[in-house]
């Protein structure tokens, strides 16, 4: 499916994630380069399901297995009935992971950042203790994972985003902190086994039921104030993240490697309010004055290989405007894109 024939709004979920879950070729292509089973760790959160079903319809023939605690229910149910086997295990558990079957393939998507105030221990455990684990369990595997842009120091508005280079040294709080701890267990399994590894740093994934755009969408159209203190972000479709991801795997490296994941462009939540009020017939309300600094990548390497997203920002505000508009299904979870104390 192309840009041009992407639908012009969304009927259900079920629509919804048979659209996000289509691979394209260069998908099936690179699949093809990274050969053997796929296991996909803490595959049941919010990009998990859709991970996996794209690549196992990328990859029919291909064993993909799915790993988390399953404690949603339906989720284990839904993906097996698409193909998926279902695992249930605890990746803070040395011998439920020594359980696991091997893979040649690894997708790495466990973590913890909403609830780290009061139990830092744990955000810690989940986003560093268990990374170590899966290092050395999978050692001889390829290994992507996925990490945040928040790793990253604030950089300058007009800066056009930290690059791979930059440094990650992240501003403050124990989830940012975390992921970078949980970088570095996968940089030394990496340069201990020589394991192929990369790392996603995605900034924002965008689905009609959660994300920085159904969030300010969902303000805008409920009335309420929008504190624009965090004034610009990067965003991208969660199918073409989840793509990238997996193909991130024919380019695993030793030593490991970096992709900034997200859509080309900084947009202004000001600008991005305005939109949506436009289509609601509602004029936002703001608060606060924009930063002139906060968390954005610059995605040049990720696009030099990966190529542009399919999905470009203006199709992801129009279906967003029309799900929130139509009443449909919220996951309820906001993303707190304007936190800037690292306290999540």
């Amino acid at each position: 499916m192309t840009s041009s024939e992407l639908p012009e709004k969304f009927r259900d979920i079920e629509h919804l994630e048979d659209v996000m879950t289509e691979p394209g070729p260069e998908l099936v292509a690179d699949l093809e380069k990274a050969p053997g089973d796929l296991i996909i760790l803490g595959v049941a959160g919010k990009m998990g399901p859709t991970l996996a079903r794209m690549a196992k319809r990328a990859a029919p023939s291909r064993r993909v297995i799915g790993v988390a605690r399953f404690s949603e229910p339906g989720v284990r149910e839904r993906l097996a009935a698409q193909g998926i086997e279902c695992i249930s295990a605890d990746l803070l558990d040395p011998a439920a992971l020594a359980a696991l079957p091997d893979a040649a393939n690894v997708i790495y998507m466990a973590g913890r950042k909403f609830g780290s105030q009061g139990a830092e221990d744990l955000t810690w455990a989940m986003n560093t203790y268990a990374p170590a684990l899966v290092a050395e369990r999978y050692g001889r595997s390829r290994i992507v994972y996925f990490s945040t842009g928040c790793v990253y120091p604030y950089v300058p508005v007009l800066s056009g985003g930290a690059t791979e280079d930059t440094p990650i040294v992240p501003p403050a709080g124990d989830y940012a902190n975390s992921c970078v701890g949980r970088e570095r267990m996968f940089q030394y399994g990496c340069r201990k086994h020589g394991t192929k590894g990369a790392a996603i740093r995605l900034n924002y994934a965008i689905d009609m039921r959660y994300g920085v755009l159904h969030d300010v969408a969902s303000k805008v159209f409920a009335g309420q104030p929008i504190d624009i203190s965090t004034g610009h972000v990067n965003v991208i479709w969660q199918g073409d993240a989840n793509s990238m991801a997996l193909r991130a795997l024919a380019r695993a490296a030793a030593p490991h490697v970096a992709f900034n994941v997200s859509g080309p462009e900084t947009v202004s939540i000001r600008w991005l309010a305005q939109a949506f009020g436009r289509r609601f017939g509602r004029k936002p309300e703001f608060t606060g004055v924009e930063a002139e600094s906060c968390w954005l990548v610059n995605t040049a390497r990720s696009l030099a290989i990966f190529g542009y997203p399919r999905v470009p920002l203006h199709r992801m505000i129009d279906w967003v405007g029309a799900w929130v508009e139509g009443g449909g299904d919220s996951l309820g979870k906001e993303t707190h894109y304007d936190v800037r104390d690292g306290v999540f």
